[in-house]
């Protein structure tokens, strides 16, 4: 990933340069564009590497939608474990849907994979009044500060290995948390398809590893299925809502943690 600039964000999330709040918005509700936010961001040091914004079926709304994008400090060195970057999320949107929120995010080069932090790290919610820009800015440093716990917490489930049957067992879980259960898809992709290695670096049995293999194929989909009678065979998709994203990530990420603890 490369610094986005403004022309590539407006490309990827047009909303973040909404020139007014949604009309649904009362006049306690501080404007500010995320753009704004962004440029303060920058100048703080942390740059957009990602983003995207939510689909609306309702007419002129998705120049408000929800949107969602990750930054990376200037100083990526004092944040780096392994093959992963750590990286701070933004959620905002300017039809009354989401206040600015600041999560932990980490990023895996191998796979270009990007995941979100579990509540175990607190994220931060700052609401559309007073010193936005500067409240964000100060929730993102603070976030950040937590990298070596973070980082320690990534080696430790490097070092946990699971057996085989401890990875059927994540997955099955996973497979929980991804699908609706009776549904023809939770049929169709049973909870070994979510171990499938990719790539070469996705190969080991580690905890950290088996969970960047079932997050990926949470997130980005594009498993196919065991064909079911008088149906096609079918694949997964894509997560494309945000809420849906963060939501996932983070009961994967918890998911990854409860699987440490049994560890030990």
């Amino acid at each position: 990933m490369t610094n986005l600039t403004n022309q590539e964000i407006q490309r990827y999330a047009p909303s973040c340069f909404a020139g007014q709040a949604h009309e649904s918005r009362s006049s306690r509700y501080t404007f500010l564009p995320t753009i704004d936010v962004i440029d303060g961001l920058r100048d703080a040091g942390f740059h957009p590497v990602m983003a995207c914004q939510s689909r609306t079926r309702v007419a002129g709304k998705q120049f408000f939608t929800k949107h969602m994008l990750r930054f990376r400090s200037t100083d990526q060195t004092a944040i780096t474990v392994g093959d992963s970057l750590l990286e701070t999320v933004l959620v905002n949107s300017h039809d009354g849907t989401s206040s600015y929120q600041v999560m932990l995010g980490v990023f895996r080069l191998v796979c270009s994979n990007g995941m979100i932090v579990g509540d175990t790290f607190d994220s931060v919610k700052v609401r559309h009044v007073g010193n936005i820009v500067e409240d964000v800015v100060n929730a993102t440093a603070n976030l950040l500060s937590n990298a070596p716990k973070l980082m320690e917490l990534i080696n430790i489930w490097r070092s946990i290995m699971l057996t085989t049957a401890e990875q059927l067992a994540f997955a099955t879980a996973a497979h929980q948390l991804i699908f609706t259960e009776g549904s023809n898809m939770a049929q169709a992709i049973t909870p070994d398809r979510l171990l499938a290695v990719r790539r070469g670096g996705d190969q080991g049995s580690d905890l950290y590893t088996t969970f960047n293999r079932v997050q990926e194929a949470a997130v980005r989909g594009g498993i196919r299925g065991n064909r079911l009678p008088g149906m096609n065979r079918l694949r997964s998709r894509s997560v494309e809502s945000i809420d849906r994203n963060v939501n996932l990530n983070k009961s994967l990420w918890t998911l990854a943690e409860e699987m440490a603890k049994i560890k030990g």
